[in-house]
């Protein structure tokens, strides 16, 4: 069984910046990938960014340039640092975890975006 626990979510004024964090624990692999998604309602889930095991990042076009996202192996973590927010990121974020073919996912923690 692998946990994610996700933090740092809130509220942010347009422009701003929030830096989310997830812990994985549990029956860890040393190969795989992790990385955010986002939900807002009416639409599916959508990627936002993962990284590999060996720091190969992925981003969604809406947030290249405004997300960084980054982890340290020993510890099992993901962070996702997000500068010049826009009112359209907000929505729930979700860790995510891929290994061996298995996906596992955090609670989500929200994000809102508003003046």
């Amino acid at each position: 069984q692998v946990q994610l626990v996700e933090s740092g979510g809130g509220l942010v004024q347009p422009g701003g910046s929030l830096r989310l964090s997830c812990a994985a624990s549990g029956s860890i692999f040393s190969i795989n990938t992790m990385g955010w998604y986002r939900h807002t309602p009416g639409k599916e889930r959508d990627l936002v960014a993962t990284i590999t095991k060996y720091g190969s990042t992925n981003y969604a076009d809406s947030v290249k340039g405004r997300f960084t996202i980054s982890r340290d192996n020993a510890k099992n973590t993901v962070n996702l640092q997000m500068n010049s927010l826009k009112p359209e990121d907000t929505a729930v974020y979700y860790c995510n975890l891929l290994q061996r073919g298995f996906a596992y996912w955090g609670q989500g923690t929200q994000v809102t975006v508003s003046s």
